[in-house]
């Protein structure tokens, strides 16, 4: 079965893409995630605010973008980025900043 999770592409203000996405990340739903990263050329704003849960399988797809994402991040996944080392390579910031 899979975890649902809704991907919404678009443009910000000043035209640069976003991906907002909407619920869980885990292995049943990443290869979706993965189309959806791979579907949008250049640089990307992934919009994570509203995504309660993010596993290793998520992580792993993000980590193949990390050289043109930016991820804003809840408080909730903020620690998952951290340890995991994504931070450290792509951009990372809080839903306010």
């Amino acid at each position: 079965m899979t975890t649902p999770l809704t991907l919404t592409p678009g443009r910000r203000a000043d035209g640069t893409a976003l991906l907002t996405v909407v619920g869980e990340i885990d292995m049943s739903n990443t290869d979706a995630l993965a189309g959806a990263l791979e579907d949008i050329p250049g640089p990307l704003v992934v919009d994570l605010t509203a995504v309660e849960y993010l596993d290793s399988a998520g992580l792993s797809v993000f980590f193949r973008h990390a050289d043109r994402i930016e991820l804003i991040a809840p408080p909730l996944l903020t620690p998952v980025l951290t340890v995991s080392g994504l931070a450290d390579i792509a951009t990372v910031r809080g839903p306010d900043e």
